[in-house]
């Protein structure tokens, strides 16, 4: 009897390793600075950081992102101690390398050279099991933007209101 060949097909990965754990979120960056570029950096953890970062506790918002030499490191950011530590505990504000390609390095130090640029950390989270944090090329807005910018927010969510109310109208007539 001849053998019959069978062929196995790679289960996709979407079994949620794929999917992003959102750990925290600096929604103050996006009203303080105009976000020009993002980046998907890795991060250098101790291992107390990441199970305190599992238990979902941490916080980004007096975090910032500076180039020291050819490095990028993360300065500021609360990962507090993790509870069942010993005296191997980690710091809670220590600055932590993170994890760049030389290429997107030497970007961002020709862009934070010019005046008024910045590197924010956006979000902290799990993707694929690795820790990562989205930082941001960033320039401050000034107090007039920043009311623009609410303002435009505002008119837009009482343009959707209207919209959605004429369409509820138009429905409860036709139906």
């Amino acid at each position: 009897m001849a053998k019959m060949k069978t062929t196995r097909t790679k289960a996709k990965a979407t079994d949620g390793k794929d999917v992003r754990k959102l750990i925290a979120q600096n929604k103050k960056a996006r009203h303080d600075y105009v976000i020009l570029d993002t980046f998907e950096c890795g991060i250098v953890l101790t291992g107390t950081e990441v199970k305190s970062l599992r238990q979902g506790r941490a916080s980004l918002v007096d975090g910032f992102a500076q180039i020291e030499g050819a490095e990028v490191w993360l300065h500021n950011v609360h990962i507090p101690e993790y509870a069942q530590g010993t005296w191997t505990n980690h710091a809670a504000r220590r600055k932590r390398k993170l994890l760049l390609h030389r290429v997107e390095i030497d970007k961002l130090i020709g862009k934070t050279q010019e005046s008024g640029h910045t590197l924010v950390p956006l979000q902290l989270y799990f993707y694929r099991g690795k820790a990562k944090v989205e930082i941001a090329l960033a320039k401050g807005k000034k107090e007039y933007d920043k009311r623009q910018t609410l303002r435009e927010r505002q008119d837009r969510k009482e343009a959707d209101r209207v919209i959605s109310a004429v369409k509820r109208r138009q429905r409860g007539t036709v139906g």
